[in-house]
């Protein structure tokens, strides 16, 4: 079987700014002065629903990837959608990983179990 390129690229964008995201957030909170690690601690928890969403649609990318699974690049697109309501701030930074999910999910050849 064909693995669709669009998920792959998603899944390994996805990663990368995943990882980015939480050094991000473990090094924002590792401030000295305790007003500033309780400044970042605030960031962090609002933040915290966009991370696991792109954690989760990550992991989805890559389920629907390597098992050429339409309904896991599906919902990998969905959650990264869901990730761009939950911070719109960071919206930018998973547009793409958004756009090949579904353009992804579109080009997949539906499987039929006999």
């Amino acid at each position: 079987m064909k693995k669709s390129k669009l998920l792959l690229i998603s899944w390994i964008l996805g990663a990368l700014y995943f990882g980015y995201i939480v050094a991000y957030a473990t090094g924002a909170i590792s401030g000295t002065d305790g007003a500033e690690q309780a400044g970042a601690a605030l960031a962090v928890t609002l933040m915290f629903p966009h991370i696991v969403c792109v954690g989760l649609a990550t992991l989805f990318n890559i389920l629907g990837w390597s098992m050429n699974k339409k309904g896991f690049a599906l919902t990998g697109g969905i959650l990264y959608a869901v990730s761009m309501v939950l911070f719109p701030i960071y919206f930018m930074f998973v547009l793409v990983q958004t756009i090949l999910s579904f353009v992804g999910y579109a080009k997949m050849k539906k499987t039929v179990i006999a």
